[in-house]
């Protein structure tokens, strides 16, 4: 895979030398998306009222990042990366089986018991976040190339927000959201444009659920796909990630 990470690296010194979505306008819709996030979460916002912002938000974004989806969607030949350095989808929970989308709500964090995600599991017996064989943090790697629209670093053992560290990327080619929740650290930004297969964070164990000892040290990742309305609809990454490629 040593090929795979020199194209990575050419891609983000192209990006960094050629931006053609206005990071400015990126980071600002970032902004407004993840106050969003913390408006649904304090339950400030109505549901009805916190869709509607979303939508516009969406919306706005996606004619933002037309001339970066032109860039790198031609053919959308990218394929898809494991979102776990040396990990393979064997390490999903349940074998797949945890992806329950059923009475799903993006907007009323008040709705508790569907869980519209995977979670892929570490080698972490003693649960110190570092992996069990490696005696190193596992990379958290994008799964697709682009734009990161929020995320949290600073969760700490007193918050009872169940994401923790997170990130939220917008896919501008499968025009939807991939969101990697759980981390110990967070090594991108709101605005940054990113690539297939990018280290972004690493695995962690923060979040009201996961930082708890009955909880195994896991990636939890979701992805949202947008309708022409903008409505996020949950999509099974199942067989995205059986066939994703393997960086190690």
């Amino acid at each position: 895979m040593q090929k795979f990470n020199i194209i990575i690296i050419l891609i983000l010194g192209l990006l960094a030398a050629r931006s053609d979505a206005p990071r400015e306008q990126l980071v600002t819709l970032g902004q407004a998306f993840q106050n969003l996030n913390t408006q649904i979460r304090e339950q400030t916002l109505s549901p009805d009222s916190a869709q509607m912002r979303f939508q516009a938000i969406l919306k706005e974004l996606r004619e933002v990042s037309e001339p970066y989806r032109q860039q790198i969607c031609q053919g959308d030949s990218i394929g898809f990366v494991f979102p776990l350095r040396d990990y393979d989808a064997d390490q999903i929970g349940g074998s797949g089986s945890g992806f329950r989308p059923f009475g799903f709500n993006l907007f009323d964090h008040s709705v508790q018991g569907s869980h519209p995600a995977h979670d892929i599991f570490i080698y972490d017996r003693n649960q110190d976040s570092i992996d069990d064989q490696t005696d190193k943090p596992v990379d958290v790697l994008a799964m697709r190339p682009g734009v990161v629209v929020a995320t949290e670093a600073n969760w700490t053992p007193e918050s009872s927000y169940r994401g923790g560290n997170f990130v939220w990327i917008y896919d501008p080619c499968l025009d939807g959201l991939f969101y990697y929740a759980h981390h110990s650290q967070v090594m991108v930004q709101t605005g940054d444009q990113v690539v297939a297969g990018q280290k972004i964070a690493e695995v962690g164990r923060t979040g009201f659920n996961a930082a708890k000892a009955r909880s195994g040290t896991h990636l939890h990742l979701m992805y949202l796909q947008l309708t022409p309305e903008a409505v996020p609809v949950p999509i099974n990454t199942y067989d995205w990630l059986a066939a994703a490629t393997i960086l190690r």
